[in-house]
């Protein structure tokens, strides 16, 4: 289903999504097109797109292809999704030490509707953290690693 979903390329095409998406929360897919979790999250990306067309925008980002922004927001495991709203890095408290993305695939289409909800009302009340809706139990365990420390 990724084939259904834009794609930045470069990073001068996810800093130029960063910079012009406007009052909408823009959702970036950290991964790769032919790994298997990203593609079960890409389905779900792809079926909720036009529901969240007023609320949010989707694009799909090869890690690959922009390793500055990998190392950037850390991306160690894929696929990781990261939110902006107006050029501002929406954070998420998921009950995980990691606040800057979600890491895995959604269990449901309707927490990651829930979840881009909660993100565009946040931060149209001007919040620039918001607690997530989705049940502890369908986000994905990982252990964070911390190298060269």
């Amino acid at each position: 289903m990724s084939f259904l979903l834009p794609k930045l390329t470069c990073k001068r095409e996810v800093d130029q999504a960063i910079k012009t998406v406007a009052e909408k929360v823009l959702v970036l897919r950290f991964g790769r097109d032919n790994d298997a979790v990203c593609l079960q999250l890409d389905d779900i990306l792809a079926k909720t797109a036009h529901d969240l067309s007023k609320m949010a925008v989707i694009y799909l980002v090869d890690v690959n292809n922009v390793p500055v922004y990998t190392q950037y927001f850390d991306i160690s495991y894929i696929p990781s999704t990261v939110f902006f709203f107006n050029g501002q890095h929406m954070k998420v408290d998921y009950g995980s030490p990691d606040h800057t993305k979600f890491v895995g695939s959604f269990k449901t289409k309707q927490d990651f509707i829930d979840l881009i909800e909660v993100i565009y009302r946040g931060a149209m009340r001007g919040k620039l953290i918001v607690r997530s809706p989705i049940d502890p139990n369908n986000i994905p365990k990982y252990d964070l690693l911390y190298q060269g420390i």
